[in-house]
């Protein structure tokens, strides 16, 4: 499969990485990784020559924990993703919602990389990618990540509509901690997509997803914020807070959403209610409605009033 499908048939705009692509970034960078593993035990050698043994193999196990393990677990963690060798192919590491990603992932993620890619020279990263549906090898099924194509085309592109002016901020107090990837990823799918659905179908469907995400917030939902506009909201203050949490404080500006996003469709405060049309006949004529005697009088024209002169008569 090439993009991410919920179970309502909507389509992701980030697509997974296929197998090619992420062994040729694995490959660039174990390349850059085992150059400066092999530069610093070099170095490392001529400094130790004095010291005995025992701080010798200390130091070769320090240096391989540090640099083989640790530097990828950094780079991953600093740059949100995105190591010397993904940057090159286009590639991203995420969250299975899409978001970023943070230490913890790249932590998991670089421990299981350490068995399916060093000690087994890639074979189980390899068998894992292929058996997984979406490629993923053990690290991104532990740690709940996936890794992308960043370079998607600007046509399949799909970014989430901004919430309205008047609901940003509103819900920055909710705690989005108990709510899982796949309802974040759901509710992505149908912002992103709702311009399409039928009017019945969207307003469903943003209900049941309403409703679903008031109760893993524990606040229920406002009774004068429609479904749609709730989810805009909300899934605006998760990326901000993201953004926040990634960039530093200073770096959202509120109610700003990415580019290329125009602002979606507010859905109304009640289903919609088709009216039957009526047809209106091609000979229709206005009607004239009869009047009495006296109003008739009273709108006929009279005499017309002499045009004012400036002159005035004798008393």
């Amino acid at each position: 499969m090439d993009e991410l499908v919920t179970g309502d048939a909507v389509v992701l705009g980030l697509r997974p990485a296929k197998l090619p692509s992420r062994a040729l970034a694995v490959v660039i960078d174990l390349a850059v990784v085992w150059a400066g593993y092999i530069v610093v035990s070099i170095v490392l050698a001529i400094a130790t020559d004095s010291l005995d043994t025992a701080a010798v193999a200390a130091l070769a196990v320090a240096s391989f924990l540090l640099i083989p393990v640790g530097v990828p677990i950094a780079v991953e963690t600093l740059s949100h993703g995105r190591s010397l060798g993904k940057l090159a192919c286009g590639l991203r590491v995420v969250r299975d919602d899409g978001g970023p990603i943070r230490f913890r992932h790249a932590l998991v993620r670089g421990a299981m990389g350490v068995v399916e890619l060093l000690m087994s020279f890639g074979v189980i990263a390899c068998i894992a990618s292929l058996v997984s549906a979406r490629g993923r090898r053990v690290g991104d099924l532990f740690a709940g990540t996936l890794v992308v194509r960043e370079r998607v085309p600007a046509d399949r592109a799909s970014a989430v509509p901004p919430p309205p002016p008047w609901l940003v901020g509103r819900f920055s107090e909710l705690d989005l901690s108990s709510v899982p990837d796949d309802l974040w990823l759901a509710v992505r799918q149908y912002l992103t997509r709702m311009r399409q659905l039928d009017a019945g179908v969207g307003w469903s469907m943003a209900q049941r997803l309403a409703g679903d995400l008031a109760a893993r917030t524990g606040v229920p939902l406002p009774h004068d914020v429609p479904p749609a506009a709730y989810l805009a909201a909300v899934v605006n203050e998760r990326q901000a807070r993201d953004a926040r949490r990634a960039f530093g404080p200073g770096s959202v500006t509120a109610g700003r959403s990415a580019p290329g996003a125009q602002p979606g469709p507010v859905a109304p405060a009640h289903p919609p209610v088709r009216r039957p049309e009526v047809a209106e006949p091609r000979d229709a004529r206005p009607v004239e409605v009869p009047q009495d005697g006296a109003e008739a009088a009273s709108r006929e024209p009279g005499p017309a009033a002499p045009p004012a002169s400036g002159f005035a008569p004798p008393a």
